[in-house]
């Protein structure tokens, strides 16, 4: 068999941990010389195959990718880009195997959510009608931990950690000012749909009374005056409150409480809002002092504060999709598999794409506190390990020293890529 290329791209927000992933990617492929001739990153995800702007990964110092393990963001560039429908449209299908094809590509590994996922199902049914044996793989990878077909989903666990250490600090420094400042503070998290990081908050509490006092799922329709008499009734019983809010938080008929306006690529609203309308709320209806923040790219980029166990996932999925391709599982992502809570056990298992492109896993109703404004004692038991272990970066300086890789770009052999329409 004559080697093939291998093509690797990462694809929607970016995480504390996704460059991990590439680093499990090009050191597994490093291993199989007969197989893999050249490793190739795309720059800014399937938008980097379309313009055939390829990067030499695999010519990178080893020093380097090992470095990419503590590296936050994006390496090699994402993007929010969907593809047509091919029902309708082949023109950009047809141009991804005309690079595929010039540059001898036979593994293409998309590491993303599940948009992306979706992606990679698109491709890999078309390999045979595009005359071309691609074996694609799909990577896990998302803050808002709602794949199906995982356990949990790369990226998450240092996002949770984050979210739940920040609500921690936070409640002591605003219970110190209680009694002559502020009162309530509100921290608004990622979560379009589904309330894992809004549930993360809820670790930062070991007692009852602790801070967070109410967390806001969106799978909970927002009652404004059952909210304003919980919050009232926080302040009166500990002299204060904090609350950890979804961005996605809806009305009771399903309505976004709030939105920052226009929609990505994909057709998703753009979320945003959730905690200034709801201090707003509070000052006007109960007259407390309030302030909020919005977590947005600080928990997704936290990798100063990375969970052990998330950085180990997202390098041994790296690795293990390396092997899948390799063994032409095309159509396929690896997966997290759980086998025990306490301890934390975990194996590598593997899923068919058809069960996880363009569906999301909500949190469970069994997760949620008969109240709705908790965690119960089966989601701690889930979340608790995944925000495990401290995998701190090295630091240069008093900072952290992340690498940033300047990959040799592949010559291109095909014409500009010109979008239809």
């Amino acid at each position: 068999m004559q080697p093939k290329n291998l093509c690797y791209a990462q694809s929607g927000g970016v995480t504390a941990v996704i460059n991990a992933t590439a680093c499990g990617v090009i050191e597994a492929a490093r291993r199989h010389p007969a197989r893999v001739a050249h490793i190739y990153a795309a720059q800014n995800g399937i938008l980097g195959i379309l313009q055939e702007r390829l990067l030499d990964v695999g010519a990178e110092d080893a020093e380097a990718i090992r470095a990419l393990r503590y590296t936050p963001g994006g390496a090699f560039g994402s993007c929010r880009h969907k593809l047509a429908d091919p029902g309708r449209d082949r023109s950009e299908y047809e141009r991804l195997f005309a690079v595929f094809r010039a540059h001898n590509i036979g593994y293409f590994l998309y590491n993303g959510g599940g948009d992306s996922q979706d992606t990679v199902h698109q491709l890999s049914a078309m390999g045979q009608e595009q005359d071309w044996p691609l074996v694609a793989v799909g990577i896990p990878k998302t803050v808002d931990n709602d794949l199906p077909g995982t356990d949990s989903c790369p990226g998450f666990g240092s996002a949770a950690k984050y979210v739940a250490v920040s609500v921690r600090e936070v409640a002591l420094d605003v219970a110190a000012m209680a009694s002559t400042s502020t009162k309530v503070f509100i921290l608004e998290v990622m979560g379009r749909h589904a309330g894992w990081l809004a549930a993360a908050g809820g670790l930062a509490a070991e007692r009852d009374g602790d801070a967070p006092q109410l967390i806001l799922f969106p799978e909970r329709p927002f009652v404004p005056d059952e909210f304003l008499r919980r919050v009232d009734a926080s302040v009166r019983e500990h002299g204060y409150c904090v609350i950890v809010a979804s961005e996605g938080l809806r009305n009771p008929d399903g309505t976004l409480l709030c939105s920052a306006g226009g929609q990505d690529a994909f057709g998703h609203v753009q979320l945003g809002g959730v905690a200034p309308a709801l201090a707003a709320l509070i000052g006007r209806k109960l007259g407390y002092k309030q302030h909020w923040a919005v977590a947005d790219y600080l928990q997704r980029a936290a990798r100063h504060i990375a969970s052990a166990t998330d950085v180990e996932q997202a390098c041994a999925l790296g690795r293990a999709a390396v092997g899948m391709a390799l063994a032409g599982e095309n159509d396929m992502m690896p997966a997290i598999v759980r086998k025990a809570d306490e301890p934390y056990a975990w194996v590598l298992g593997r899923v068919p794409l058809a069960e996880v492109a363009g569906k999301e896993r909500m949190l469970p109703a069994e997760f949620i506190s008969a109240d709705g404004y908790g965690i119960t004692a089966a989601c701690r038991r889930y979340l608790s390990p995944l925000i495990e272990g401290e995998d701190y970066p090295p630091y240069r300086n008093g900072m952290p020293d992340y690498v940033r890789l300047q990959p040799a770009g592949v010559p291109q052999q095909l014409a500009p890529w010109v979008p239809a329409g």
